[in-house]
């Protein structure tokens, strides 16, 4: 278990290796869910128009948050360097960035931690 402030600052993410996602001109990340249920596959094969994925775009913070992570930045990194782009706008910085990137690791699995 994590035993200070310090151990949750030096976590390393890295991207989850079953997560497909694009990035558009403006820096906008999506992602994209195969939608391969049961259910949806034998839909389609009755000609149901079911997307392949569903598409999720993260916001402008979301999607530069979610490029910095390459398996070698830690948190303490990635929240200097926003803090640097964007200022006082992304405060309070460690808070709203641990939130975040323990959402899109614990709820979404788009991440996962690779130094734990």
């Amino acid at each position: 278990m994590l035993n200070n402030n310090e151990d949750v600052l030096n976590i390393i993410y890295k991207i989850s290796d079953s997560i497909e996602y694009e990035v558009d001109e403006e820096g906008v990340v999506t992602i994209m869910i195969k939608q391969n249920h049961k259910v949806q596959n034998f839909f389609r094969k009755l000609k149901f128009r079911i997307p392949e994925y569903r598409k999720l775009s993260l916001d402008e913070y979301g999607s530069w948050i979610f490029l910095q992570i390459d398996g070698k930045k830690s948190v303490k990194d990635i929240g200097e360097s926003l803090e640097v782009k964007y200022g006082d706008a992304v405060h309070p910085l460690y808070e709203r960035l641990l939130l975040f990137l323990n959402h899109i690791d614990t709820n979404c699995h788009y991440i996962e931690k690779i130094n734990l």
